[in-house]
């Protein structure tokens, strides 16, 4: 086969994981700066292509098919991403890694994520891009973000659950694949859709949310958002880290731990194990 079967992506995430929790930490706080950065890229290049095409039901497809080009620099050019790293739960359940390991992955991975999503919005905002298009993509980054930040607990937490459940499955197909071509067909659409839906990924918040903030306190991208009708007011550091990153973080473990990681370690690992075990006692 010119690719790995389910069973196979599913041994080899088990060295994946353990080369991650044994990373050095302050190796894994650059490579998840990076990680933060790519995300972060790849939502700025959504913004802009949704924001320049016309009508807008085809600029938000047209957008979310650029977003998936932050995932592609992740798993390609090589980093750390926290919605990616939830598989840990795989090499954890083969008892292959601790619960500590894996808790300190997630916690450092998460850290540099943020940093690597905020230098990259700041870089953004004050660099003058979101002034495109009449500032338009301005306008756009604010709208969204007040969005994001009214969400109810819930919501946000059910949409955190289906984003990652997909990112997962599109690190996993990614795995699937013997070359670079191969890798990034299978994660592109996945992410594509999750983004085309509206669901909520923690570290594109990040940068989403974080970029509004800026954004916020540049008079004329603040006019042109209050113009177009936007309430500044729901755009606050306690909305991005109490309303969203909270609920969605929860959801982005829940949607990719569990629903992916813990769901294929018992199918393709321990379900496994059990046939082998069942059959040599015949």
């Amino acid at each position: 086969m010119n690719f790995f079967s389910p069973a196979d992506v599913a041994r080899n995430y088990i060295q994946i994981g353990k080369s991650k929790v044994n990373t050095p930490v302050f190796k894994m706080i650059i490579l998840a700066i990076l990680a933060g950065a790519f995300i972060a890229v790849g939502g700025i290049a959504s913004t802009t292509v949704a924001v320049a095409v016309e009508p807008p039901s085809l600029g938000k497809l047209l957008g979310a098919c650029a977003f998936p080009g932050g995932l592609t620099m992740v798993l390609i050019a090589g980093s750390e991403l926290f919605t990616g790293n939830c598989l840990l739960t795989i090499p954890l359940l083969e008892k292959e890694i601790r619960f500590s390991g894996m808790i300190k992955n997630w916690v450092f991975v998460y850290i540099g994520n943020l940093i690597g999503s905020m230098l990259l919005a700041a870089g953004v905002v004050f660099s003058g891009q979101p002034s495109l298009f009449g500032n338009g993509v301005a306008v756009s980054m604010i709208s969204t973000a007040a969005g994001k930040c009214s969400l109810s607990f819930g919501d946000a937490l059910l949409k955190g659950i289906l984003c990652n459940f997909l990112v997962c499955i599109a690190v996993w197909i990614s795995f699937a694949a013997k070359d670079v071509v191969g890798k990034i067909v299978g994660l592109f659409f996945p992410i594509m859709m999750f983004v085309l839906c509206g669901f909520e990924h923690s570290v594109a918040n990040m940068y989403y949310i974080s970029s509004a903030l800026f954004a916020k306190t540049v008079p004329a991208f603040a006019d042109a958002a209050t113009a177009a009708g936007v309430d500044l007011d729901k755009v606050t550091w306690g909305g991005m880290f109490g309303s969203n990153l909270l609920p969605v973080t929860i959801g982005n473990i829940i949607g990719g731990a569990i629903c992916v990681g813990v769901a294929y370690w018992y199918i393709y690992l321990k379900r496994a194990k059990r046939i082998d075990i069942l059959s040599s006692e015949e």
